[in-house]
């Protein structure tokens, strides 16, 4: 089933991104991704505008300059390796990213018109990693830039990395109503990467209600991305054999920055059969070098 919801790897390709995803090439209001490559030696120049960002190694390292300022990210050699450390870049900012060695590098933003936090450096060694659910719902949560993890004004930015075989986003939730205390309306993009040489691939699930309907069914490679605009959301299935990478980006219009979701009520009951599972013991992914 194709979708407009769907981006197969290339297909939002744009000037010297591999993914460009805008408020306005969505449809929506906040929630943005660039995949940036950089060959050794190259530098790109990003100017940010009304949004703040994120500059995330998915694979090398880089040196990002912002307002007179160098941090020096010395990345990470794949997305199922470890975690990895990170800058943050405020609304207004002039930057160049740069590489002597080459990478791909992840830029989420979230349009805002705060401006009260710097540009900063997110260390490796703070980033959390949660382990989530249990037996085949068992799934690996890095919580880059959460509420309670990093400041921001409303980025938020974490991973998930799913065994082969497993299912993750599962119970299916969503996030689009703000309902204080209970949910919160964010608007959120999942970029995908799968191992196996190219051959790995997934499942991505989105389905809406009758007064909102959507309906995402998508079979998932490395470089796709799915946006969700509003419904419940989930599963994202690893096919066996081949272990599954995503990148959760999401923004909205509230500003107390809340990350709240409901379960789809049908499914939540699901939760209760983790309390007499063992979390798969394939989990953490690059336990020698994460640090939560």
């Amino acid at each position: 089933m194709t979708s407009k919801y769907h981006l197969p790897k290339g297909t939002s390709a744009d000037g010297p991104y591999d993914l460009l995803v805008t408020p306005e090439s969505a449809g929506w209001g906040y929630s943005g991704l660039r995949i940036l490559t950089l060959q050794p030696g190259e530098a790109h120049a990003l100017s940010t505008a009304d949004s703040e960002f994120l500059v995330l190694p998915l694979t090398g390292s880089c040196t990002v300059t912002t307002d007179g300022t160098a941090f020096e990210l010395t990345g990470r050699t794949g997305v199922f390796a470890s975690v990895s450390d990170f800058a943050y870049l405020p609304r207004e900012s002039e930057t160049l990213i740069s590489s002597t060695t080459g990478g791909r590098f992840a830029l989420p933003s979230a349009r805002t018109e705060q401006g009260g936090h710097s540009a900063r450096y997110g260390r490796k060694e703070d980033v959390p990693v949660e382990l989530r659910g249990a037996g085949a719902c068992s799934r690996q949560v890095n919580n880059y830039c959460l509420p309670g993890t990093f400041e921001a004004e409303q980025l938020l930015v974490c991973e998930v990395l799913t065994p082969g075989g497993n299912w993750s986003s599962y119970p299916p939730h969503k996030h689009d109503e703000a309902r204080p205390g209970q949910e919160s309306e964010l608007e959120e993009i999942y970029y995908f990467e799968v191992s196996g040489d190219g051959n790995g691939f997934g499942y991505q699930r989105v389905y809406g209600t009758p007064e909102r309907p959507i309906d995402v069914l998508a079979e998932i490679r490395s470089g796709d991305t799915v946006l969700i605009p509003h419904g419940w959301h989930g599963p994202s299935i690893a096919a066996p054999g081949y272990d599954l990478y995503y990148l959760n980006v999401m923004a909205g219009p509230g500003q107390d920055r809340a990350w709240l979701i409901c379960d789809d009520p049908a499914h939540g009951w699901v939760r209760t059969t983790w309390d007499t599972q063992d979390i798969d013991d394939r989990l953490p992914f690059g336990a020698e070098e994460n640090h939560s």
